[in-house]
């Protein structure tokens, strides 16, 4: 199984997870072709199985943000919900964009772009006496997993939403600026926004 390669290009060989919190939600299991055609949808916590580059093709087949931009709603209609091949393109040609910029192999790159934007506090309604407030509590593994995946996801549809940037180019563009921690991606000022709010609610 280790001489297969992703898209026939990326080795699974030598990808480390430094999180030791999330490692075990991370699967690595080797694919050439990141579809396992929904085999784990109707079992419970059945995505754990499922490979992280396709949880990430999965994430950016939505219909849209929901939030404003220039006065408009983002609503992707006609984009790559329901349509996995286009997000597979999508994805397989962010990653030659990484791998020619950062000479690195972009698998790795999107593991340390999942632990740096994945946020470790949160905060939850609670009801005392009729009054409802917000107490920090830490954020399950699982949990912090999918917020980094679906933080990466939604700064790749912003950036490239009525703009002349492809999805691909901004989904590479947002992977680098994770994976090296900056403060310029969206899914890291999303982790700072929640820690910080998590924090003031201790």
């Amino acid at each position: 199984m280790s001489n297969l390669r992703l898209f026939n290009q990326y080795d699974w060989d030598g990808i480390t997870v430094a999180d030791l919190g999330i490692a075990k939600y991370v699967s690595l299991k080797p694919v050439v072709f990141p579809h396992s055609f929904g085999r784990q949808a109707k079992r419970q916590f059945g995505k754990l199985d499922v490979n992280i580059v396709e949880r990430l093709i999965n994430k950016l087949m939505r219909g849209g943000t929901g939030q404003k931009l220039s006065g408009k709603v983002i609503r992707t209609h006609g984009g790559l919900q329901g349509k996995k091949t286009r997000a597979i393109c999508v994805v397989e040609e962010a990653f030659a964009i990484i791998s020619k910029r950062e000479k690195k192999n972009p698998i790795q790159v999107l593991i340390s772009a999942i632990e740096n934007s994945a946020p470790r506090e949160d905060v939850t309604r609670v009801q005392f006496g009729g009054v409802f407030y917000q107490v920090s509590v830490d954020v399950a593994p699982s949990r912090r997993l999918d917020m980094a995946l679906r933080n990466i996801t939604l700064a790749t549809i912003m950036q490239s939403f009525a703009k002349k940037k492809t999805m691909a180019d901004a989904l590479a563009d947002e992977l680098i600026l994770a994976a090296k921690a900056d403060v310029n991606s969206y899914a890291i000022k999303k982790r700072d926004e929640t820690e910080r709010i998590a924090a003031g609610a201790r």
